[in-house]
């Protein structure tokens, strides 16, 4: 694979001369600046060989870098052995940033290439202006990767599913004109959106073109008279046509919309979220002499607060979940041994049971199974040959998660294969203490992410450690795994980890350790944010755990929790058995989820 990857930069850079350039930049992005990406458009993946779902790559005449942050770091540093290509690590200490790099590197007259749909506007822009600011120049009009991938996988276009009324939390009217008086309050009057995730939501729609997210490619544009879905057409049913007709819904497709763009005369100014919106729209809309309000989309911020429907079908599909899981754990911990298991006929057993729920369409990511060193890599995905045998002494993570009727779900837990040293398992209790304390936290509305991220990653850094990563993350409903805009971390991003939590939003909360060689623990449950009370010092919000699955008591020390962090193990424990009983299949599985969830 090193060789392979080395004639594919080498292509490039052949590819570069032929169009007077330096420099190429290739992204891990599709139009619309999706977090994960189909098959046609991992470009980076292709001219790297680095798998991470996070990363950008810039190949020059005779250097080749790959940025991307500490969830990766150990695999990247793996997968891009004997490539040519140098691991930038995001965050590391005296490791520029792409925008520094540029400044600092690119000799002025220096052209460098990107493909203008594949960077966000707020990228694109911040690019062009590093490289403006030495006198190199930025040009998007030419994708070099199309000429040297000869096999490249075809685009996908998929059925679109509408959503049952039973399904979904809000009919589109509503939805619709709560949209347009939030654009109108921005002071615009029209919006271009290009979020997938945010498109399913408005319209009660859902897709498969990307693996895992039930999204379907579109973009819309909605003024105060009139809204535009652009679609592709094989993946349009006949109800849907008559869902848009009663709608009022305008079907066009997908393939015209860069046609149409340039053409289309707005009677004021026009919204768009930068980091959704590719740098190809935007240039296309500037040059139209468009005026923009750039800001975070209302979407974003509407459908990641559960409606009181979308919240009772998420507690049902969590709890069918939990089950599931927990009837995993169960084998794992009696039987992977002795059965010879390795990572992935686990992982392959685990996506099984999940199939088998009630109301099952789909993972909702690649389930990672992982023992011992493994583990450490944050996003390992197991191989179907070579797979680690789950055997011996260690740590065997699993994390996962399912797209159901009624809910996405994601969880993780990491159990204890044969014996552990005493060092692990005190990292392992205070990961579990970290789990605890923010499942429990009461805090002021108004908090964001950031105000809450130590209470989770307090006790790893007691230890003098820390985890490269957030605590935590948004989760859709029946949509990305992954959802803006609240996000809990202490390192301050692009708004996300300030932006307040509201009730009705889920967060999941999964501290963890991760030493490169040895092992890897993180404990993962899904929050959902509550109100609690509301007194003279302001409103108090809460969570409420939506996922029920034991923590492996076996790597558990009383003695590294306070009396407080026990109570909180052994009530957790309590509600788990309380809530799961109801749903094992027979006694075996009822005793040991009672001795599982028994008090420390």
């Amino acid at each position: 694979m090193d060789e392979l990857i080395r004639q594919r930069i080498k292509l490039l850079r052949k590819k570069l001369k032929e169009y007077d350039a330096q420099w190429y930049l290739s992204a891990t992005a599709d139009p619309h600046n999706s977090e994960y990406i189909n098959d046609h458009y991992k470009e980076r993946e292709f001219l790297s060989g680095f798998t991470g779902s996070a990363g950008t790559l810039l190949v020059g005449d005779d250097i080749a870098l790959l940025w991307t942050d500490g969830r990766y770091f150990v695999q990247a540093v793996e997968e891009l052995m004997d490539t040519g290509v140098i691991l930038m690590r995001e965050g590391d200490a005296g490791v520029p940033d792409l925008y520094e790099y540029l400044e600092n590197n690119i000799p002025s007259g220096d052209v460098l290439l990107a493909d203008g749909r594949l960077i966000s506007c707020k990228m694109g822009r911040r690019i062009r202006e590093c490289l403006k600011s030495i006198g190199a120049r930025l040009k998007v009009g030419k994708n070099l990767v199309d000429e040297i991938w000869k096999e490249r996988p075809e685009d996908s276009a998929n059925d679109i599913r509408l959503l049952p009324v039973e399904l979904y939390g809000q009919e589109f009217k509503e939805k619709i004109t709560n949209f347009r008086d939030a654009i109108a309050a921005k002071g615009a009057v029209a919006s271009i959106i290009s979020g997938l995730d945010e498109q399913m939501w408005l319209f009660n729609l859902r897709g498969s073109d990307i693996q895992y997210n039930p999204v379907a490619y579109a973009y819309t544009v909605v003024t105060d008279t009139g809204v535009s879905l652009y679609v592709k057409e094989r993946a349009v049913s006949d109800e849907m046509c008559r869902y848009a007709d009663d709608e009022d819904i305008t079907l066009k497709a997908y393939e015209d919309f860069y046609k149409d763009l340039p053409l289309l005369k707005f009677m004021g100014r026009v919204l768009i979220d930068p980091d959704k919106t590719n740098y190809l729209i935007c240039r296309i809309l500037e040059r139209s002499g468009t005026e923009l309000i750039e800001c975070r989309s209302p979407l974003e911020e509407a459908k990641a607060v559960k409606t009181p429907k979308e919240i009772g079908l998420l507690k049902d599909a969590y709890l069918k979940d939990s089950a599931a899981l927990t009837r995993f754990l169960k084998y794992v911990k009696e039987n992977a041994v002795k059965d010879d298991n390795d990572e992935y006929s686990l992982a392959l057993r685990l996506d099984s049971m999940r199939a088998q729920i009630k109301g099952y369409n789909d993972l909702s990511f690649t389930t990672i199974s992982a023992f011992g060193p493994n583990a450490a890599m944050m996003h390992y995905e197991a191989p179907e040959e070579g797979s680690a045998k789950v055997a011996g002494n260690g740590f065997y993570l699993v994390d996962s998660g399912a797209q159901y009727d009624g809910g996405t779900t994601d969880v993780t837990r990491t159990l204890v294969i044969g014996d552990i040293e005493d060092v692990a398992k005190k990292h392992f209790t205070r990961v579990v203490a970290g789990m605890l304390a923010l499942q429990n936290a009461v805090f002021l509305k108004g908090c964001g992410g950031r105000n809450l991220d130590v209470l989770a990653r307090g006790p790893v850094w007691e230890l003098e450690m820390d985890y490269k990563c957030g605590t935590g993350h948004g989760v859709g409903y029946m949509l990305n795994v992954h959802e803006g805009p609240a996000a809990i971390r202490w390192k301050q991003k692009p708004a996300s980890s300030d932006y307040p939590l509201e009730p009705g939003m889920l967060m999941s909360d999964e501290p963890g350790v991760y030493i490169a060689g040895r092992y890897g623990i993180r404990i993962e449950n899904i929050l959902l944010c509550v109100r609690r009370t509301e007194n003279g010092d302001g409103e108090f919000l809460a969570f409420e755990p939506l996922t029920w699955v034991p923590i492996d008591k076996d790597a558990i020390k009383k003695e590294y929790l306070e009396p407080k962090e026990l109570k909180q193990l052994n009530d957790y424990h309590a509600k788990v058995r309380e809530k799961l009983l109801p749903y094992m299949e027979n006694e075996e599985e009822r005793v040991w989820l009672i001795k599982a969830t028994s008090e420390l």
